[in-house]
C-alpha cells in the first residue's frame, strides 16, 4: 500500500469537463438572471450561506419548482430548530420524479443476486407506480398515513415509494436483513396503515427466509390493515398469515381505470419519509423530512454537486434501511438512470461490483470508504479487468476515505476519475461537505462544504477555526432538517440531539478541519476523539495508519477515561487470513501510529479478536464499545437489534469484565 501524504493534488477536471458541468452552468444562469459573477467555487458558496434566501429561492427558481399555492415567504425565521421553509407553497415530490421525462429512456437499471438486469423505462416506472397508487388508495392510504416496507432494494421497491409520495403519505423502510426487534423498535412507533414485504432474501449466496419474521413483526404492529407481498426468494410464497395480503401482481394489474398518477399537493413542510438512526444505544429516532426540503436540497446536490444528467447511470450500493437509498431514488430528479443492486457487494469476489459497472455503462458509482479500503487491500485492479471507460466518478461516505484510498483509485480503477468523498447524515439525508465538478480532488480531503450548508468548524468555546480540526456545526437554517422528530411533542429530543451544545446553532458529531483552501477533511465522530496528553486526533487517523501494516484487515480504538484524568486507549485489531497478532506484528503497528499520528497516540494495548461489531449499515461501535469498556451495562449502551453481528460484542464484555485498563 502507497503512503500519500494528505492535500497531494491527484487531479483537476480540464476546461471543457468544467464548462459542461451542470455547476457551471448555474453559475452561468445567476449571472444572466441575477447579474451575479463568481470567479471560483468558494466566492459561490460564501454568497450562498450569507444570503441564504436568495440561494435557496434561486435553486426554486433554477430548476423550476411547481406549487399548487405560490410562496409568499421564503424562511419563516434563521433561529434553529424551528425554522420553516417556503411555508405557504404547495408541492408533490413524485410530481417532480416524472417532470418532463422522456418516455422510452431508461430510468431504472435493477439486479440482485437472485434475479437478472433489467432496465426499466420512464413509461413502465409512470404506469407501475399509477397503478401502484390507485391500490394504495382504495387501501384507504391518505395523506399523512404511514406506509412501511420490509424489502431490499430492488425495482418494486421504488415504484411504492413514489405512488406513496403522490398520495401525500409518509414512507419508512427497512432492509430485511434487520432482525425482528429491529423492525419492531422502528414501525411501531410510527402506527403504519399498510405494509411492503418480501418473503426473504439471498446474500452471499445464501437464501434467507423472512415469512416468519414478517408474522413477528406484523403481530406488533396494531394499526397495520393490509399487506404487500413480493415474491422475492419464493415464486409461490405462504402468505396466508399476513394481515390482509395482497400479491405484487395484483397490486398492479390495471383495474379498468386511466393509468395517470393524481398528484396530492402538500405543504412543503409536511412529511415525505421517516428516516431512523441506527439505534445503537437505544430505539431509533424517527427523523421526519419534509417533502419540500428534500426536494430542493436533492434537486442541487445531485445536479450541482455530484453533477447528474439525462445520459448519467447512476449507482450506490446501499440497502433500504440506510438514507444512501432515500438519495439514490433522489437520482431520479436529474432525469439520470438509476442503478439498483441487491446482495452482497463482495460476492462472489470483490470484482462483483466493478463487473456490474462495466456491464451498465455506470458513470457514477457510489459506494462506501470501507468497500475502497477493502478492495486495495485485497489487491483488487478493476481498471486492468473491467471496461470502465463511461465511468466518470467514484463517490463515497460512510466513514472518511483515507488518502491512500483516493491514490488507489487513479492507480488501480482509472487515470482521469473524479473522485468526490462525501459526509452528511441520516440526520440530513444528504452530504453537508461533498464534491464539486469544478475542483481539483486532494488526498483525503474533501472537495467542499455544500452550497447553502453554513458549515464551520467549532473549538470548544464556540469560536469558528482554520486549519484545525473542531465540532462540525451548521450555523444557518437547511431544508433537509428534521422537520421534526416522531411522538417528540415538545421537541426536547430533537433539541437535545444537534442544538444543546451551542444554542441555537447545530452540532452534527463530527469532527472537522477547514483548510484555508476550502477543501475538508473528517476524522471521525467527535465523541469518539482520542485525546493523549491534551492532544486530540480522530479515530480516523489512527485507522489509516493501521491500515499500513499488510497483515491486519480492521481496527478500533477506543479513549477510556481513567482516574486522575488519564485514559487509556486499547486498540482491538481484526487480523488477515493466515496471519496472527504476534509480537513483531505489534511494533508494527505501534511504529506505524508513532510515526503517521504521534508518539502520544501510540495505545495502551493492542488485542486481537476475530471481528469488530458493526450497525446494520456497516458501521463502528466506537461510543458504545467504550461504554461498555468503562462498565456500564450492555443493556443501556446498545441495542443489539441495531448490530449485523451482536456476538462480536461478548469479547468487549468479557474484556471489560477481565481487564484492568492502564
Amino acid at each position: 500500500m502507497t503512503n500519500v501524504e494528505e492535500g497531494t493534488l491527484l487531479w483537476k477536471p480540464d476546461k471543457k469537463r468544467s464548462q459542461h458541468s451542470k455547476l457551471f452552468q448555474y453559475m452561468k444562469w445567476l449571472n444572466t438572471e441575477k447579474s451575479l459573477s463568481f470567479h471560483d467555487y468558494q466566492s459561490l458558496w460564501q454568497w450562498s450561506v450569507d444570503n441564504i434566501e436568495d440561494f435557496w429561492e434561486s435553486i426554486w427558481k433554477y430548476f423550476g419548482i411547481k406549487s399548487k399555492n405560490p410562496y409568499q415567504t421564503i424562511l419563516s425565521t434563521h433561529k434553529m430548530p424551528g425554522a420553516k421553509w417556503f411555508p405557504e407553497s404547495t408541492i408533490n415530490y413524485t410530481e417532480h420524479i416524472f417532470k418532463e421525462r422522456k418516455e422510452n429512456h431508461t430510468a431504472i437499471i435493477h439486479t440482485s443476486e437472485l434475479r437478472p438486469k433489467e432496465e426499466i423505462t420512464w413509461k413502465q416506472l409512470y404506469k407501475d407506480t399509477a397503478k401502484m397508487q390507485q391500490t394504495l388508495r382504495e387501501l384507504g392510504i391518505k395523506k399523512g398515513e404511514r406506509v412501511v416496507a420490509y424489502v431490499p432494494n430492488i425495482y418494486e421497491t421504488v415504484v411504492v415509494f413514489l405512488a406513496t409520495a403522490s398520495l401525500g403519505a409518509i414512507w419508512s423502510s427497512a432492509s430485511p436483513d434487520f432482525g425482528t426487534q429491529s423492525v419492531i423498535d422502528r414501525f411501531k412507533q410510527i402506527e403504519p396503515k399498510v405494509m411492503i414485504t418480501v418473503d426473504g432474501y439471498q446474500y452471499g449466496g445464501k437464501k434467507f427466509d423472512r415469512t416468519d419474521v414478517i408474522t413477528s413483526i406484523q403481530s406488533e404492529l396494531p394499526t397495520l390493515e393490509a399487506t404487500i407481498a413480493i415474491p422475492y426468494l419464493n415464486q409461490n410464497p405462504d402468505i396466508s398469515n399476513l394481515k390482509k395480503p395482497i400479491l405484487w401482481n395484483e397490486a398492479v394489474q390495471s383495474k379498468g381505470e386511466s393509468e395517470v398518477i393524481t398528484y396530492e399537493y402538500v405543504s412543503f413542510n409536511d412529511p415525505l419519509w421517516i428516516l431512523f438512526s441506527s439505534g445503537t444505544t437505544g430505539k431509533p429516532k424517527p427523523i421526519v423530512q419534509s417533502q419540500g426540503g428534500i426536494l430542493l436540497e436533492h434537486l442541487k446536490a445531485l445536479n450541482l454537486h455530484v453533477d447528474l444528467g439525462e445520459d448519467d447511470r447512476f449507482f450506490w450500493f446501499t440497502t433500504t434501511g440506510w438514507m444512501m437509498w432515500n438519495f439514490l431514488i433522489g437520482g431520479l430528479l436529474t432525469g439520470s438512470s438509476i442503478i439498483l443492486y441487491d446482495g452482497n457487494p463482495t460476492y462472489p469476489d470483490y470484482n462483483a461490483m466493478w463487473k456490474l459497472a462495466e456491464e451498465t455503462k455506470m458513470t457514477v458509482f457510489g459506494t462506501s470508504a470501507s468497500y475502497l479500503t477493502a478492495c486495495m487491500k485485497a489487491g483488487v485492479k478493476p481498471g486492468e479487468q473491467f471496461d470502465l471507460s463511461n465511468l466518470k466518478s467514484i463517490s463515497s461516505t460512510g466513514s472518511p476515505l483515507p488518502p491512500e484510498g483516493f491514490h488507489w483509485c487513479y492507480e488501480n480503477v482509472k487515470e482521469d476519475l473524479w473522485i468526490a468523498s462525501a459526509s452528511g447524515g441520516t440526520d440530513v439525508c444528504t452530504a453537508f461537505i461533498l464534491g464539486a465538478p469544478i475542483l481539483p480532488v486532494h488526498a483525503g480531503e474533501l472537495q467542499c462544504r455544500g452550497l447553502g450548508a453554513k458549515i464551520e468548524s467549532f473549538d470548544d468555546h464556540g469560536h469558528s477555526l482554520i486549519d484545525e480540526v473542531g465540532e462540525l456545526v451548521l450555523i444557518e437554517p437547511f431544508p433537509s432538517m428534521p422537520i421534526y422528530f416522531w411522538n417528540d411533542p415538545d421537541g426536547k429530543r430533537l433539541y437535545e440531539s444537534y442544538f444543546d451544545v451551542f444554542p441555537g446553532i447545530w452540532r452534527h458529531g463530527d469532527y472537522l478541519k477547514i483548510t484555508n483552501r476550502g477543501t475538508c477533511v473528517i476524522y471521525g465522530r467527535s465523541d469518539a476523539t482520542i485525546n493523549r496528553g491534551g492532544i486530540r486526533i480522530g479515530t480516523s487517523e489512527v485507522y489509516r495508519a493501521v491500515d499500513q501494516v499488510k497483515e491486519v484487515s480492521d481496527s478500533l480504538i477506543v479513549d477510556v477515561p481513567l482516574d486522575k484524568g488519564d485514559s487509556s486507549t486499547p486498540l482491538f485489531v481484526v487480523m488477515k487470513d493466515g496471519y496472527s497478532l504476534t509480537e513483531e506484528v505489534k511494533k508494527s503497528i505501534k511504529n506505524q501510529i508513532r510515526t503517521q499520528c504521534s508518539p502520544r497516540h501510540v495505545p495502551t494495548g493492542i488485542y486481537e479478536v476475530s471481528e469488530l461489531p458493526t450497525t446494520l449499515n456497516g458501521k463502528k461501535l466506537e461510543v458504545p464499545i467504550k461504554k461498555i469498556l468503562m462498565g456500564k451495562p450492555i443493556d443501556q449502551v446498545i441495542n443489539k437489534g441495531s448490530l449485523s453481528n451482536a456476538k462480536a460484542l461478548n469479547y468487549f464484555v468479557d474484556f471489560a469484565r477481565k481487564q484492568t485498563l492502564s
